[in-house]
């Protein structure tokens, strides 16, 4: 199983960006899939997560109505769109997934992206 994210970079504070998570080895269709980030010197927070038909998200606080998760199971791919990026935005996200349903608990996904990093200056 591998999952890939791809599209992080360096931001303004307001600005938007995307990134997606490619996923290979797996059911895809059949998997919750999550986005988590970690920013330097904290742990891994959740971030948001999308139920394996797309029908379910859910958000932390600190970014509902600011950020969107979706998905393509065709084309085996998770996006999280970031609207009005603010610096504490700043950290590695991290895609993840597992069956079952969905999840906010590090530990109850079971496999995990390397992680992309998206920088936010004020």
């Amino acid at each position: 199983v591998q999952l890939q994210a791809s599209g992080g970079g360096l931001v303004q504070a307001g600005d938007s960006l995307s990134v997606s998570c490619a996923f290979s080895g797996l059911t895809f269709s059949r998997a919750a899939a999550g986005w988590f980030r970690q920013a330097p010197g904290k742990g891994r927070e959740f971030v948001g997560s999308i139920s394996w038909n797309g029908s379910s998200t859910d958000y932390a606080d600190s970014v509902k109505g600011r950020f969107t998760i979706s998905r393509d199971n065709a084309k085996n791919l998770v996006y999280l769109q970031m609207n009005s990026l603010k610096p504490e935005d700043t950290a590695v996200y991290y895609c993840a997934t597992k069956y079952l349903g969905t999840s906010r608990r590090t530990s109850e996904y079971t496999y995990w992206g390397q992680g992309t990093l998206v920088t936010v200056s004020s």
